[in-house]
C-alpha cells in the first residue's frame, strides 16, 4: 500500500508541473507512473480528477488570450464527444487505443518539432474546430486525454501561445469536468478510490501552481517545442506501457 501511495503522488507532482507548465498533458504523464502500478480504469479516474484540478488551479493562475468566439466550436465538440468515450472506457481494449496513439504522436510531434517552418492549416473554419473538439472529449471520456489533438490541432492553426493555451485550458476544464460528472453517474468512483483523490490533490498542488508561474516567462517558440516535446514523450511513455502487454497476448 506505501508503495502505491508513493506512486501516485510522484505521478501527480509530476504530471502537475507539466500541466500548470504547458496547459495539457496531466492525463499522459501521470499514466506513465499509475499503468505500473494501478488497474486500469482506477488510473483512468484518477488521471480526470488530477487534470481537473490543474486546469482550476491553472486557470486562477493564468487568464490571458481567452477568445469565447474561438473556444466555443471546441466546447460543444468536445461536449458531444465525451459521452460516447465513456460509455466506450469500460468496454475499449486499452493497450490497443495506447498504441495506435502513441504511435500516432511519435511518428508526427517530431516531424513538427523538426520543421523549420511548422505547417498552418487554414481551412475547415468552425466545424474543423469543432470536429477536433469532439475528438478530445471522447478521448476525455475514455481516459483524461482531452488535450492530446486539440493541443496538436492549435499548433497546426498556428495560434500564439496565450491563445493557444486558452483555447486548451478552458477546453479541458470543461470536458474533464462533463467527464468526471459521467464517471459520477456511472459509478466508475468508488469509495476506495476517494483517499487516493486527497493524495492527488495535495501533491498537485504546488507543482502545478509552479509550472504555470513558469509558463508566463515561456517564447512563443519555446512554448511550442514544449508542448511538441511533451507529446512527443507522451507518446513513447504510452508505446513502452501498452506495447508489451500487446505483445504477451498475441505470443
Amino acid at each position: 500500500m506505501h508503495s502505491i501511495v508513493f506512486v501516485v503522488a510522484l505521478g501527480a507532482v509530476v504530471a502537475g508541473f507539466v500541466q500548470g507548465l504547458s496547459g495539457f498533458a496531466f492525463g499522459m504523464v501521470a499514466m506513465s507512473f499509475w499503468a505500473w502500478a494501478l488497474e486500469p480504469r482506477v488510473a483512468a479516474v484518477l488521471a480526470v480528477f488530477g487534470a481537473l484540478t490543474g486546469q482550476i488551479i491553472a486557470v486562477v493562475s493564468v487568464r490571458r488570450g481567452f477568445n469565447a468566439r474561438q473556444l466555443l466550436p471546441f466546447v460543444f465538440g468536445g461536449l458531444a464527444g465525451v459521452p460516447l468515450g465513456v460509455l466506450l472506457l469500460p468496454h475499449l481494449d486499452a493497450d490497443g487505443f495506447k498504441t495506435v496513439l502513441g504511435t500516432l504522436l511519435v511518428l508526427w510531434c517530431p516531424a513538427m518539432l523538426s520543421a523549420r517552418n511548422l505547417p498552418r492549416i487554414a481551412w475547415g473554419g468552425r466545424l474543423a474546430d469543432g470536429t477536433v473538439g469532439f475528438a478530445g472529449g471522447v478521448m476525455g471520456g475514455i481516459g483524461g486525454f482531452t488535450g492530446t489533438v486539440p493541443t496538436l490541432w492549435c499548433t497546426l492553426r498556428g495560434f500564439e501561445k496565450d491563445a493557444q493555451r486558452a483555447v486548451v485550458q478552458n477546453f479541458n476544464l470543461a470536458m474533464l469536468t462533463v467527464t468526471m460528472g459521467g464517471y459520477l453517474a456511472t459509478g466508475l468512483v468508488t469509495a476506495p478510490m476517494l483517499p487516493l483523490f486527497a493524495i492527488v490533490a495535495l501533491a498537485m498542488l504546488v507543482p502545478t501552481w509552479l509550472g504555470a508561474r513558469l509558463y508566463t516567462g515561456l517564447s512563443e517558440a519555446r512554448f511550442r517545442q514544449i508542448v511538441l516535446g511533451l507529446l512527443t514523450l507522451s507518446g513513447v511513455t504510452l508505446l513502452v506501457s501498452a506495447v508489451p502487454r500487446l505483445a504477451a497476448r498475441w505470443g
